[in-house]
């Protein structure tokens, strides 16, 4: 589903190739029957307006969003697991089922990356992508209210996501969560959260959907059967952009 590949990219750390492909993506995304118009008009003016800016204040503003504390991580089983041992397990079974099918990663990031996840859906069947998809909603839904709240537009980009799935949601009560957070990603919030972070590795994050999902589905990852052990990565060629 070559929409996916587009949506993974735009989530990725903005890069001079992926400006450059610019046009091939909407080319994708006018096409692509996948999603409803809403959705695309979203997605389309998304990637004019992120294009339009200078490569390097996009580069600042994803960094300010992505990389400041945990509320906006991409990183998947960081939501679900925290910092507990559970998470380099989960992460463990995630890259035995993308081994499993063929999918070879060749990237620095870590498996649960949401883009690189992406990027694994979009080579799948249809049925695989729902439910796929399905399995992290709640959470898509949760990191779209977050940028929603932060007058952000990447947030269309989840939403898109999200009309790939065929769940229902009560968006009002998600929005309803978010509003009574507090921002971790101020100057004050980091600081504090340096002094007084206890080192612990049974602390996974809180939220209305810490498991929802992501262990449901036929497809499920245990993380009791694989031992936790490192990964090392090797580093994707960012002109790979060009190949949707």
């Amino acid at each position: 589903m070559l929409i996916l590949k587009v949506i993974s990219r735009l989530l990725d750390y903005p890069t001079q190739a992926l400006f450059d492909a610019s046009e091939q993506m909407i080319c994708v995304v006018q096409q692509s029957s996948d999603i409803a118009p809403p959705e695309k008009q979203a997605l389309l003016k998304f990637i004019d307006d992120l294009t339009a800016q200078d490569l390097f204040d996009a580069q600042e503003r994803y960094d300010l969003l992505f990389d400041r504390g945990r509320a906006l991580s991409l990183l998947l089983f960081e939501h679900v697991h925290g910092e507990s041992r559970d998470r380099g397990q989960a992460m463990v079974d995630l890259m035995a089922v993308y081994n499993t099918n063929g999918f070879d990663i060749d990237s620095s990031q870590l498996p649960d990356y949401l883009p690189l996840y992406l990027e694994y859906l979009s080579e799948q069947s249809i049925d695989y992508i729902h439910e796929w998809l399905g399995d992290i909603v709640h959470l898509l839904a949760m990191l779209s209210e977050r940028l929603i709240e932060r007058q952000c537009d990447y947030s269309v980009l989840f939403d898109g996501l999200i009309s790939l799935t065929d769940v229902e949601l009560d968006r009002v009560e998600i929005a309803t969560i978010v509003a009574a957070e507090e921002r971790d990603d101020t100057v004050a919030a980091i600081d504090q959260a340096w002094e007084d972070k206890e080192i612990r590795f049974d602390d996974p994050m809180t939220g209305p959907c810490p498991n929802q999902g992501l262990h449901s589905s036929k497809h499920a990852l245990d993380p009791n059967t694989i031992n936790q052990v490192p990964i090392k990565w090797h580093d994707a060629d960012a002109a790979d952009v060009a190949g949707l």
